[in-house]
């Protein structure tokens, strides 16, 4: 029985490691041409079926020029969103959102009428970390 107590002992870390993992996804951005509307980008999936829950995302976009003034930027799941800051980055604001969900850029600039030039996305991209 201690033989078996020990052997169990043994392998729960490697047990709470096989419980965890991570997936990646890139594509291309939105393109927003009004101040005051939202855009979003295409989903970004996980490439393989997962199971778990998110723990912390890592995130990058990168515009074709600078940041307009009053730029907000979230990363959407289908149940909630989280407020990012930069074009590079990561959170812990999708923390228990199933992990096989996808994710969505919003952007958002504050104000009303035309931006000049057009704000485009190149691409973005998100590291997903995962717990079981």
């Amino acid at each position: 029985m201690i033989r078996l107590t020990l052997l169990i002992l043994l392998w729960l870390p490697t047990l709470a490691l096989a419980a965890s993992g991570g997936w990646s996804a890139s594509g291309t951005g939105a393109s927003l041409s009004q101040r005051g509307v939202q855009a979003s980008s295409p989903a970004l999936s996980p490439p393989s079926p997962v199971n778990g829950m998110m723990t912390e995302v890592y995130w990058r976009y990168l515009l074709t020029g600078p940041t307009p003034a009053g730029m907000q930027v979230r990363l959407c799941s289908s149940t909630r969103c989280a407020a990012i800051e930069g074009s590079s980055g990561s959170t812990r604001g999708l923390s228990n959102v199933p992990a096989n969900e996808s994710l969505r850029f919003v952007f958002y600039v504050e104000g009303k009428g035309r931006l000049f030039p057009v704000l485009r996305v190149l691409s973005n991209q998100v590291m997903v970390n995962y717990q079981g």
